[in-house]
């Protein structure tokens, strides 16, 4: 079987992949393991050409609105132990309206695990436009720039939101996402999955959203196992019904809160099995309306 697999693209990233296709379990996309089902990325980079893909292969309609939100409802997650009118209403308008909130990025890294997201960073991010980790706060000094795509059938039935961020100073992208919500096969209640497309595949993460003190929301991906919220490396050669998929150790935490001065703040924890390599606080601020003359 994967001797016979033909991988095509960057030869670091054919590596990656094989290393799933050997380690990883053969997945069933349209059906038992549909709750894998999302965009992949092309061969030869990523940027925002994943959007129309998906959508051509979905039967999906785009649409753009300014203030458009990575959750239309917020209220869709809700579920025993979780409700979104638990939450701040500046952490609701958020999620329903991503597109009009600007984002200022001050990235920490641990020390020993700095060199190691400089290398990623040369080898596929800068390449491929997509997951670029801030290293540098220069690099993120004049905050991103947020666009929102939603995808929708014929019916108007929301199929999953495409989130684009982009560097202000440059333009650059730096994270293109697909966010929506999903039943996991081994937990009881939802879990918001947000899918980030590489060549022949993605890397998908499973959230599982609490509230916190103060109407914050906290969303992880802690270790478990295959089923259970956390992250997924996917390898799905031209968008396939069939693939691979393997479980890794990159727990996730996002912490969306309101301060003690009203300002919305995140705090985001990368973590490689049970160490802390990145830490990223985000200010996010409304919007303001252009000035009058």
């Amino acid at each position: 079987m994967c001797g016979r697999l033909q991988l095509r693209g960057a030869v670091v990233d054919r590596l990656t992949q094989r290393w799933v296709v050997v380690t990883g379990r053969r997945v069933d996309f349209t059906a038992q393991h549909a709750w894998l089902d999302g965009p992949v990325g092309s061969p030869h980079g990523i940027g925002d050409q994943w959007i129309q893909q998906h959508a051509a292969r979905s039967g999906a309609v785009l649409v753009e609105v300014a203030d458009g939100g990575l959750l239309p409802d917020l209220a869709a997650l809700d579920q025993p132990g979780f409700r979104a009118a638990d939450l701040h209403p500046a952490v609701v308008d958020f999620y329903e309206r991503t597109a009009a909130w600007e984002l200022d990025v001050w990235p920490r890294w641990a020390r020993w695990a700095e060199p190691g997201g400089r290398a990623m960073n040369a080898i596929f991010a800068r390449r491929l436009r997509q997951l670029s980790l801030p290293t540098d706060p220069l690099d993120v000094a004049y905050g991103m720039h947020s666009r929102i795509i939603t995808l929708r059938t014929s019916a108007d039935d929301h199929l999953g939101t495409a989130w684009q961020r982009t560097l202000r100073a440059t333009g650059s992208t730096v994270f293109g996402g697909f966010y929506g919500i999903v039943r996991l096969p081994a937990s009881a209640g939802l879990s918001v999955r947000v899918v980030f497309p590489l060549p022949n595949g993605s890397i998908t993460v499973f959230l599982r959203p609490q509230v916190t003190s103060r109407g914050g929301l906290l969303l992880t991906s802690p270790r478990g196992g295959f089923g259970a919220d956390g992250a997924y490396l996917l390898v799905r050669p031209d968008g396939a019904d069939r693939g691979w998929a393997r479980r890794v150790g990159l727990p996730e935490r996002f912490h969306v809160f309101v301060d003690d001065r009203h300002d919305l703040r995140c705090d985001h924890h990368l973590n490689l099995g049970r160490s802390e390599i990145l830490r990223l606080h985000y200010r996010l601020s409304r919007r303001r309306a252009p000035a009058t003359t």
